[in-house]
C-alpha cells in the first residue's frame, strides 16, 4: 500500500515550538487586557442605555470568526491527523452555534421573550452553557495534546471523524437549547429582570473557575506550540469576559456587560489571526516551492535536451571512429603486411625495424579506438543485472588472461568472493582491466603475485584486486581513473589509458564505488564495492 506523505510538522501552529517573539507578543496582550480590565472593574455597574442593536451585530461577528476559526483547525486535523485538534475544532464550533442560538433567544431583540420558545431565564442559561462549555473542550485540548504520537484508528479517516465530531457539536447545541427553553423550569433561576439571583453568583462562579482551569492546564502543558500559547491568550481574554460581564457587573447593559463581550470578540480574534497568519505564510511558502519546482523541470528539461544532443553527437562519434579510422588502419597494416611478405627477405637492419613500428603502432591505434568504443558505449547501454558467481567469473577472466602472461611466473591468488548483483558482461570488462593491469605491472617481479578477493567492512565488503608490481604515487589518485591518463611511459608499459576510466564508470553505474591504494614499488590495490554482495561504500580503514 502507498503511504501518505508526512507533512512538515514545523509549518502548523499546532506542532511549531513558541518562540520568543511569539510568547512576548501573547505576554504584551495579557498585559494590555489585564490592565483595561482592572480599568473595568470599579465602572463595571455602571448602568448604561440599553443597546438592543449591539447584540446581532457582536454576535454576529463572534458567529463568524468562530465558524472560520473551526474549519481552519478541521482542515488541520485532516492534515496532521491530531485528536486534540479535532476536539478544539468542535469546541469553536461548539461556540459559533451556541451564539448563534443566543442571539435567537435574547429577549426584546427579535420578540419581547425571544425566538425558540425563549423564557426569562433561556438566554442566562445559554451564556452559561456556552462560557463553560468551550473551557472544558480546551481542558480535552491540553490532555489529548498529540502532536508528535500516531493518529487514533478513528483518525485515520479524516472527514468521518470530522463529520463525527460536527453531529456530536450540534447534538449537544440542541439538547442544551432544549434544556434552556423547554426545560427551562427544571433549572434554578438566575436572573431577576436584567438583574442576577444569588444562584447566579454560584453558578458563573464555577463557569469562572473552568476558565481558570483551562488556562492552568494550557500552561502545564510543555514544551509550549504556538497555537497552545495563543489559547492561552484566549483562556485569559476570556477570564476577563466572565468576570465583567456575570460576576462583577450589576446585570445586562451595564458597563461590564458591554465591556465583557468586547473581550469575548477579542478572545474569539486571537487564534484566528494567528490562523489567517500562518495561512498566509504557508501560501507564500507554497508559491516559492512551486517556482523551484518549475525552474528545476525546466533545468532537467534543459539537461535532458543537452543530453540527447549529446548522446547524437556520440553516435556520430562513434560511428566515425568506427568506419573513418579502422579503413585506413586496416589499410596500413595490408600494406606493412604486404610489404613485410614480399620484401622481409630482401630487409633487414633499419627498414625492418620501420616496419615492425609502423606494425605495432597501427595495433595500439586500433586498440584504442576498441577502447574509445567501449567508454562511449558505456553511456547508452542498458544494465543486465542478474545473480552473479563473482568466482566463476574470475576464474573465466584468468583464463582468458593467462596468454598475456607471455610464459612468465605469475601467481593467483582467488578468496571466496561469493554472488553479486551485476551486468555479468560489465563486470567481466572490470575484471579483465583490474586483471590485466595487475599482470602487466607486475612485469619485472619474480614471482609476480596478484590476488583477487573480499575484504569485510562495518557495512558489507570491498572487492579488491591487488598486486606486487610497480605501484604509483597516491598524490596523483586523483586522476588515476581519467581518460588518457598514464602514470607510467608507453614505451615500458603498453595501453591506452582509458581502461581504469570504463571500471569507474561501471562501478558506478551499478551503484558502486572504486578507489585504490598504492606506493611506488610496493604495488597497487584497487577497490570496489557492488549491490547485492554486501558492498560497502565507504573506503576501508
Amino acid at each position: 500500500m502507498e503511504r501518505e506523505p508526512t507533512p512538515d510538522r514545523q509549518s502548523f501552529l499546532s506542532t511549531l515550538p513558541a518562540g520568543r517573539g511569539e510568547r512576548r507578543l501573547a505576554l504584551v496582550v495579557v498585559l494590555a487586557s489585564a490592565a483595561l480590565f482592572v480599568v473595568a472593574v470599579p465602572l463595571a455597574k455602571v448602568p448604561l442605555a440599553p443597546v438592543l442593536g449591539f447584540i446581532p451585530v457582536y454576535q454576529s461577528a463572534l458567529v463568524v470568526n468562530d465558524v472560520i476559526t473551526a474549519v481552519l483547525l478541521f482542515g488541520q486535523f485532516g492534515i496532521l491527523r491530531s485528536r486534540a485538534l479535532l476536539v478544539l475544532a468542535g469546541g469553536y464550533l461548539f461556540t459559533a452555534l451556541m451564539a448563534g442560538v443566543h442571539t435567537l433567544t435574547f429577549p426584546g431583540l427579535f420578540s419581547p421573550t425571544g425566538l425558540l420558545g425563549a423564557g426569562p431565564q433561556t438566554t442566562a442559561w445559554l451564556y452559561m452553557f456556552w462560557h463553560g462549555g468551550f473551557p472544558l473542550v480546551v481542558v480535552g485540548y491540553a490532555l489529548l495534546e498529540d502532536g508528535d504520537r500516531p493518529p487514533a484508528p478513528a483518525a485515520r479517516s479524516p472527514r468521518v471523524a470530522a463529520l463525527a465530531v460536527v453531529a456530536v457539536v450540534v447534538a449537544a447545541v440542541v439538547g442544551l437549547a432544549l434544556l434552556a427553553t423547554r426545560g427551562q423550569a427544571a433549572l434554578p433561576a438566575i436572573m431577576d429582570g436584567q438583574h442576577y439571583t444569588a444562584a447566579m453568583r454560584l453558578v458563573v462562579s464555577c463557569v469562572w473557575a473552568l476558565s481558570l482551569l483551562a488556562l492552568a492546564m494550557l500552561w502545564r502543558r510543555r514544551p509550549h506550540s504556538v497555537l497552545d500559547v495563543w489559547l492561552m491568550v484566549v483562556m485569559s481574554a476570556w477570564v476577563f469576559d466572565i468576570a465583567l460581564a456575570a460576576v462583577l457587573n450589576a446585570g445586562r447593559f451595564d458597563l461590564g456587560f458591554y465591556a465583557g463581550r468586547i473581550y469575548g470578540l477579542l478572545a474569539a480574534s486571537f487564534v484566528l489571526g494567528v490562523l489567517l497568519i500562518e495561512h498566509g505564510r504557508l501560501y507564500a511558502r507554497l508559491v516559492v516551492a512551486h517556482a523551484g519546482e518549475r525552474r528545476e523541470r525546466q533545468l532537467v528539461q534543459l539537461r535532458t535536451a543537452e543530453l540527447t544532443a549529446a548522446n547524437h553527437d556520440l553516435e556520430a562519434f562513434s560511428y566515425s571512429v568506427s568506419h573513418d579510422l579502422r579503413a585506413p588502419l586496416r589499410a596500413v597494416q595490408g600494406y606493412v603486411t604486404i610489404l613485410e611478405d614480399d620484401f622481409g627477405a630482401r630487409l633487414d637492419g633499419e627498414p625492418r625495424r620501420l616496419l615492425g613500428v609502423i606494425q605495432d603502432r597501427a595495433r595500439r591505434m586500433e586498440q584504442l579506438i576498441e577502447d574509445l568504443l567501449a567508454f562511449s558505449r558505456l553511456g547508452r547501454q542498458r544494465l543486465a543485472v542478474t545473480s552473479v558467481p563473482l568466482d566463476d567469473l574470475v576464474r573465466q577472466s584468468l583464463d582468458d588472461l593467462r596468454p598475456a602472461c607471455d610464459g612468465r611466473e605469475v601467481r593467483f591468488e582467488v578468496g571466496p568472493l561469493g554472488r553479486a548483483e551485476a551486468d555479468p558482461a560489465l563486470l567481466r570488462q572490470v575484471l579483465a582491466n583490474l586483471l590485466g593491469n595487475a599482470v602487466k605491472f607486475t612485469r619485472g617481479r619474480n614471482p609476480a603475485v596478484v590476488e583477487v578477493g573480499r575484504r569485510a567492512e562495518a557495512e558489507g565488503a570491498a572487492y579488491y584486486v591487488r598486486d606486487n608490481g610497480v605501484g604509483f604515487d597516491r598524490e596523483r589518485a586523483d586522476k588515476l581513473f581519467g581518460v588518457f591518463q598514464r602514470f607510467h611511459s608507453a614505451a615500458e608499459y603498453e595501453g591506452t589509458g582509458v581502461g581504469l576510466a570504463i571500471v569507474q564508470r561501471v562501478v558506478e553505474r551499478h551503484g558502486g564505488r572504486v578507489w585504490a591504494e598504492s606506493a611506488p614499488g610496493e604495488g597497487a590495490t584497487f577497490y570496489f564495492t557492488l549491490p547485492g554482495g554486501n558492498g560497502a561504500r565507504g573506503e576501508p580503514r
